[in-house]
């Protein structure tokens, strides 16, 4: 398989784990986004809860430049990990939610690229 497609293939398997562990409010919906023209995937919460609007981003993956970045992440899985785990190189992923200065020292992938 193409590193690209393993990629995706990954990342897939990785939010769709997570989306399956909520087992809240029935009034909210748990929803993937698998963007897979512009690589772009995410997690997503909408509802209700009583008289409030739910609409949370959770996870929020991109691949750029054949690397996995993680711009988003407000669960407790480290994300990082589970993709290296799935045989992903640290190298090919960017620890996007971090500034550029700090990504050096994260032990994963640097990039140029804005975030």
């Amino acid at each position: 398989m193409e590193k690209l497609a393993y990629y995706r293939q990954c990342i897939c398997q990785l939010l769709t784990a997570e989306v399956k562990k909520d087992l809240g409010n029935p009034d909210i919906e748990s929803q993937l986004i698998f963007d897979r023209e512009s690589d772009r995937y995410l997690l997503l919460d909408v509802g209700w809860q009583g008289l409030h609007r739910i609409h949370t981003c959770f996870i929020h993956l991109d691949i750029k430049e054949g690397k996995i970045w993680i711009q988003y992440n407000m669960t407790e899985v480290d994300i990082a990990q589970k993709l290296v785990e799935m045989g992903i190189p640290k190298e090919d992923i960017v620890i996007g939610l971090h500034p550029p200065y700090k990504r050096p020292y994260t032990g994963y992938g640097t990039t140029d690229l804005a975030s």
